[in-house]
């Protein structure tokens, strides 16, 4: 079993697995160091910018993490600092370490970084890209997914909250489908395991809100109310 490897420069954490990203460095952590040795492949904008990168014949995400909502709009990128185990970026890559080796289709996380300053830090984090994927949002902009695909996303969410993993932002963005058909779940900032079982209803409806949401800003989305059967029929294990 392959252990997260962590070291200290400066003010600088470095957490990362050294089987994708050896001799990782704070540099890694910035987009213009990519971009200087034109290995940028793409970039994705939301709530802040996602560099692409190939590395060793691998391509790669950049992900700084950023606030939203109100407090982001005054601290950014700003996080209180109340151990290196509570931070953004450990929690996420130690997380989806566990998901992995538990087989679960997330990706995996090549390396972090937590830049520590008094109470406050920043931090970044890098995961493996998974091959030929779009997230499910592009697909039904463009087509409707078929009753399979519909059933194994919710097979594979069943997976995910079987082991208590609360998704904490499960919407139709955050799903993806690769060239074979292969549904991949991503984005599991502020995730983690929890007890109980009410919520995992809540976090699927989530979901449904989130296709509802997509359905009403543009009424040629792909998605009908009687969709939302297959991926039920998927999680809960019957047939359609």
């Amino acid at each position: 079993m392959l252990q997260i490897e962590r070291k200290t420069i400066g003010d600088s954490v470095l957490l990362f697995e050294d089987d994708l990203l050896a001799d990782v460095s704070v540099d890694m952590f910035s987009a213009d160091f990519w971009q200087q040795q034109h290995k940028v492949t793409g970039q994705a904008f939301g709530r802040g910018v996602t560099t692409f990168f190939q590395q060793k014949g691998r391509e790669y995400v950049l992900r700084h993490y950023r606030r939203g909502g109100l407090v982001g709009k005054v601290l950014h990128n700003q996080y209180l600092f109340t151990g290196l185990h509570r931070t953004r970026a450990w929690q996420e890559m130690h997380l989806l370490k566990r998901m992995h080796q538990w087989g679960l289709p997330v990706p995996k996380a090549a390396a972090a970084h937590i830049c520590r300053s008094g109470f406050i830090y920043t931090a970044d984090i890098i995961l493996e890209k998974i091959p030929l994927a779009q997230d499910v949002f592009s697909l039904l902009e463009k087509q409707p997914l078929s009753p399979a695909a519909w059933t194994t996303i919710g097979a594979v969410i069943k997976q995910m909250h079987d082991k208590q993993v609360f998704h904490h932002d499960l919407n139709i963005h955050n799903i993806m489908q690769d060239v074979q058909g292969k549904i991949w779940l991503i984005d599991f900032d502020k995730c983690y395991i929890r007890k109980g079982e009410q919520w995992k209803n809540e976090n699927l409806q989530r979901l449904l809100r989130s296709l509802r949401k997509e359905r009403s800003k543009n009424s040629l989305f792909c998605w009908q109310e009687d969709h939302w059967q297959w991926c039920l029929s998927g999680y809960q294990g019957t047939n359609l």
